[in-house]
């Protein structure tokens, strides 16, 4: 079984009627929304947000009624995709460009389980670039910021020109390599004037479900 399937499965065990449901973005939780839509007519009543307009468009066009996120008070469980999950569950995410509404759903969410393929997890987190979510008009300083803190910044383009976020920021993928504080670098980079919100998911899952192909794993928070 395909290890992405297997994750998005399980976590279909999850799901509650009468629950107000935040739907994450990315290959893997595209699958959990995709077996989602297929048994939505088994539930009573499920309220969707979700974390970016690919994740909106993609549910939409599977049948599934997306609520805006200020329209809801909160969500009562999250289920989202990551780039990297170390030993603590701290993540890095933001390669699908999504960052910033993920981590705010995430933060407004009672629950939150990340569903992941088991080459995702790491003992330490850094080997995948950090994106970090800046303001178009700063982003030429901020490059030169990170450079001086040999953060190694690259400017992510999409067609040759700067990718646009959702919020209509710029992000800079950081090469950092190994890093050994996440939650010192989240806090340090989000307190420089520009920058809109940083990839570090610090103290976030509560749950991560990951698949291999012949079993599934479950990592809780201790």
């Amino acid at each position: 079984m395909n290890s992405k399937f297997s994750a998005a499965q399980k976590a279909l065990d999850y799901v509650k009627d009468n629950t107000i449901l935040g739907l994450g973005t990315g290959s893997t939780t595209e699958i959990f929304i995709q077996l989602l839509a297929e048994r939505v007519n088994t539930f009573k009543k499920l309220i969707f947000t979700s974390t970016s307009n690919r994740t909106t468009s993609f549910a939409s066009h599977l049948g599934l009624k997306i609520t805006p996120f200020d329209e809801i008070e909160n969500v009562d469980l999250t289920i989202d995709g990551a780039d990297e999950v170390d030993n603590n569950l701290n993540g890095i995410k933001g390669g699908g460009g999504a960052l910033l509404f993920e981590k705010i759903i995430a933060k407004n969410s009672k629950e939150c389980i990340w569903i992941v393929d088991s080459n995702k997890l790491v003992e330490s987190l850094g080997k995948f670039p950090l994106p970090i979510e800046v303001v178009p008009f700063a982003f030429k300083s901020l490059m030169r910021n990170f450079e001086e803190k040999k953060l190694n910044p690259k400017l992510r383009l999409s067609n040759g020109k700067p990718f646009i976020t959702d919020s209509h920021n710029f992000i800079i993928d950081c090469s950092i390599g190994r890093i050994d504080n996440s939650l010192e670098l989240e806090l340090e980079l989000k307190l420089i004037t520009g920058v809109v919100e940083v990839g570090l998911f610090n103290n976030i899952a509560d749950r991560v479900i990951v698949g291999y192909q012949d079993k599934v794993d479950i990592l809780e928070r201790k």
